[in-house]
């Protein structure tokens, strides 16, 4: 089997790619526990539900950069044709 320069970059390229995916990961497991936890707070105090809201909403969309970042990493290593 010959593989060429070019076709070992491009699969390490989609290797590459498929790791940044695992970036999204992360993000959806502490949103989740933000959540559940954003929840339990409400049912404790019903009377801070605004301000809960407002802190949990904020942290989950701090926390779903890491992911975007990921999603943009694995679609520059997959469309991007390195030194060609």
């Amino acid at each position: 089997m010959n593989i060429s320069g070019q076709d070992f970059i491009y699969g390490c390229s989609a290797i590459g790619a498929g790791l940044a995916m695992i970036a999204g990961i992360g993000p959806g497991v502490g949103q989740g526990i933000a959540a559940g936890f954003g929840a339990s707070a409400v049912g404790r105090n019903p009377g801070a539900k605004s301000d809960v809201t407002s802190t949990m909403l904020l942290g989950q969309a701090v926390a779903e950069t890491t992911g975007l970042y990921g999603l943009v990493v694995a679609i520059i290593l997959m469309f991007v044709k390195p030194f060609g």
